[in-house]
């Protein structure tokens, strides 16, 4: 663990913080590791419904700290997954719902790790930049796939080919955020959806979420994929609380389930 990731359980939500202030938390090894862990120790344990990932006032992260990177440039693939690989596999097979409140200076894998994120929200001073061909390197974390799906291949050259620099409003548009708030509210804005997301039924969240991150499939497929789901779900502990709460006309109360 380091002290430049701070961890906090606030109630159901895991909030994963980047705390490297001085260094507009450029990520370390150390730092992926330790995010990593935290991101899979959370998908362990049934009290943690949710994560949030954050970071300081005008800095959510610049990127990778080029003078650690350079010490022990990453091997992605290697049989020995590297800390940044560690990350990227921790967020991206997170079964339970990742949001990212981004205030301030996103800059490469601070970008592409909203891809990966189910939900982003940024402040009005959020700018976003993948500088990587500009470095004379190629893009990562499948942003090079993800970005053209998402937003177009238009909007994903002038990140991935200009290293454009874009401004909330942008990032909002172009589908790479969901909603943008003043730097003052956006914490707040994130806690209140995150502690949303956990008051729901956990089991219903993560079969949602993996439906929708799961690979491409033929229309009738997914809907027998969906339909299977849903008849087991019918029969689950979680439908029979909202189903009861339904008829009894009060709030369903999903906290004893995991």
């Amino acid at each position: 663990m380091t002290e430049h990731v701070q961890v906090e359980d606030q109630g159901a939500v895991r909030v994963i913080r980047f705390n490297r202030p001085e260094k507009k938390n450029a990520l370390t090894r150390a730092m992926y590791a330790a995010a990593a862990e935290a991101l899979n120790d959370g998908g362990a344990d049934k009290d943690v419904r949710c994560f949030v990932i954050a970071g300081q006032p005008e800095a959510f992260t610049a990127g990778n700290d080029l003078n650690d990177f350079m010490q022990a440039p990453p091997r992605i693939g290697a049989d020995e997954p590297p800390p940044v690989e560690r990350f990227m596999r921790a967020l991206a097979g997170a079964e339970k719902p990742v949001i990212a409140a981004v205030d301030g200076l996103a800059v490469g894998i601070g970008v592409t790790m909203l891809l990966h994120c189910d939900l982003g929200y940024a402040s009005t001073r959020a700018s976003f930049r993948t500088p990587f061909v500009d470095l004379a390197l190629a893009p990562e974390y499948a942003s090079s796939l993800l970005m053209p799906a998402r937003m177009g291949r238009a909007a994903a050259s002038d990140l991935l080919l200009l290293c454009s620099v874009w401004d909330a409003p942008r990032a909002l548009r172009s589908g790479l955020i969901t909603d943008v708030f003043t730097p003052e509210a956006l914490e707040g804005e994130v806690m209140a959806r995150a502690e949303a997301l956990a008051a729901k039924p956990p089991t219903a969240v993560r079969a949602a979420k993996a439906l929708m991150t799961a690979e491409p499939e033929p229309v009738m497929e997914r809907i027998k994929r969906e339909g299977a789901l849903f008849s087991d779900l019918l029969q689950s502990p979680e439908f029979m609380e909202a189903a009861t709460a339904f008829m009894e006309r009060r709030k369903p109360d999903f906290s004893k389930f995991g």
